[in-house]
């Protein structure tokens, strides 16, 4: 049986007895076993971070940013190894799991120009002979807390831009598909990042406990679902840490009367169902904006989803593959069970879907639901698997209210061509990332990425400019140098510049 230890200090490092299964979900089989730390394996990787960070922030941000350069030339060469080892262990198909690792790809682009992004202010003048400016400046030591559906993505988020400003990074990440974190991580020492700099912790709620309590720690970023996001911001926030915890969503697809519905079909099946379901910023529910064009969209998506290939991650031909575990897979068709109990339509049942010769497999074929209510508990609740729902809106002014009004508040989207249609929804939405005939919203990585309301606790979003500020500290200098004559008679009054 493999077994995944930690890397700290530039090297695999194991201790203890604790360890968590690792599936294979296209077989339904345990295929390696993580090792799950402690409060101990944690002091171990703060050590080497505190003992490497001085130096690391000394060095200039041009290095920094050569360093971030071999690395993205790296992981172009390990592409195919990355987006297997991903796939294997996420369920997700391979071009979706290059997809992953190409999305990470991005921010580590943005991490190159870090010399740019640090740049600080400059104030000749300000008063006689007084000048003022800014440096930004690394926190320490960073730690990311990273959830098991863009295993390769958000930890570089992560590390990519608390590394290139300098700090030391700590990362927890999915216990359920941790190879390619780990791997991640020895491509960054192998591209000349110092030893210490990039340490991988494995772990449960024992090593996030011990994550937020630690003194040293001085930020913590998270991605996973709302109610640990909660928790991860209270407790460290408690701790006097800065936090940015992204949690679950619920996006909405609004379709108006006028929108291309071959081109809807397309972006629904795709954003509805692929990676299963599992994406933050999946689109899960359908809003079609009057009765014509809710039965138009039906009659066209029913032949769509009914075509699509539920495969092996492996297969070239499948849209997507298995869910990340059996829990998983029970708590979907539990929600599939719970929304026929509320009232909703059942169109299209993926429950019961067998792949041949992968009968263990954790396979759930693609659901569909119509006349989906507000009032139900399951339009509530983040699914997190291949459910679409259709909540059927009686006019733009509904349209605009059900994303709005709901407690996530990620991503949205809206279908049309009416550009006074798109700028008013845009404008008027309560909803952190708009797509306007884009389902998939995330932006690029010289944007930043956060949600609102139950989707995102603190005030700072993920990577970008956003990013850079998140990860490093502003500090002001005012100086003056006196040419000999010191009167003081102003000593004691604040200074006005004047």
């Amino acid at each position: 049986m493999r077994e995944i230890d930690h890397f700290i200090a530039g090297e695999s490092y194991s201790s203890g007895e604790r360890s968590g299964d690792v599936f294979d979900p296209n077989q339904g089989q345990v295929q390696a076993k993580v090792r799950l730390g402690t409060a101990a394996d944690l002091e171990k990787a703060m050590d080497a971070a505190k003992a490497a960070q001085p130096a690391w922030a000394a060095t200039n941000p041009q290095r920094r940013a050569r360093i971030m350069f071999k690395f993205k030339e790296l992981v172009e060469a390990h592409m195919d190894e990355l987006a297997h080892a991903l796939s294997l262990e996420h369920g997700k198909v391979i071009a979706d799991a290059k997809g992953d690792v190409q999305r990470g790809l991005e921010v580590i682009e943005f991490a190159t120009g870090i010399p740019q992004a640090l740049k600080g202010e400059y104030s000749m003048g300000a008063g006689p002979g007084i000048d003022v400016y800014s440096m930004r400046q690394p926190l320490g030591i960073g730690a990311g807390i990273t959830p098991f559906n863009f295993p390769a993505m958000i930890p570089m988020w992560m590390f990519g831009m608390a590394i290139a400003c300098g700090n030391a990074f700590i990362l927890k990440p999915s216990e359920r598909d941790p190879t390619v974190p780990i791997r991640l991580a020895e491509l960054m020492k192998e591209a000349g990042l110092p030893d210490g700099i990039l340490n991988v912790v494995h772990g449960d709620k024992e090593m996030v406990d011990a994550i937020l309590d630690h003194p040293d720690i001085k930020a913590v970023s998270f991605v996973g679902s709302s109610d640990i996001a909660q928790y991860i911001y209270s407790r460290g926030t408690a701790n006097n840490k800065r936090v940015q915890a992204f949690g679950g969503a619920k996006n909405h697809g609004i379709v108006m009367p006028d929108a291309d519905l071959d081109q809807v079909v397309n972006d629904l099946t795709g954003a509805a169902f692929g990676s299963a379901g599992e994406r933050c910023m999946a689109l899960p529910v359908v809003v079609p904006v009057g009765e014509e064009t809710a039965n138009a969209l039906r009659e066209k998506l029913i032949p769509a989803i009914e075509k699509l290939r539920v495969g092996v991650s492996t297969d070239p031909e499948a849209h997507y593959g298995p869910v990340v575990t059996k829990a998983h897979k029970e708590k979907v068709e539990r929600y599939i069970q719970m929304a026929i109990d509320e009232g909703s339509e059942l169109v299209v049942d993926g429950r019961g879907f067998k792949l041949q010769g992968h009968e263990e497999g954790f396979f759930i074929g693609p659901t569909f639901f119509d006349h989906v209510k507000p009032d139900m508990q399951t339009y509530k609740e983040e699914i997190f698997g291949p459910v679409l729902q259709m909540v059927r809106a009686k006019d733009f002014e509904e349209a605009v209210r059900l994303p709005s009004e709901h407690e996530y508040g990620n991503g949205v989207a809206i279908f049309t061509r009416n550009g006074h249609a798109a700028r008013e929804f845009t404008a008027r939405v309560n909803v952190g990332m708009v797509g306007v005939n884009v389902p998939i919203p995330v932006p690029v990585s010289y944007h930043s990425f956060g949600g609102w309301k139950r989707s995102g606790f603190g005030d700072t979003n993920q990577y970008g400019m956003e990013g850079m500020k998140f990860w490093t500290k502003n500090k002001i200098v005012t100086q003056r140098w006196p040419d000999g004559s010191a009167s003081g008679e102003n000593a004691f009054v604040i200074p006005t510049f004047a």
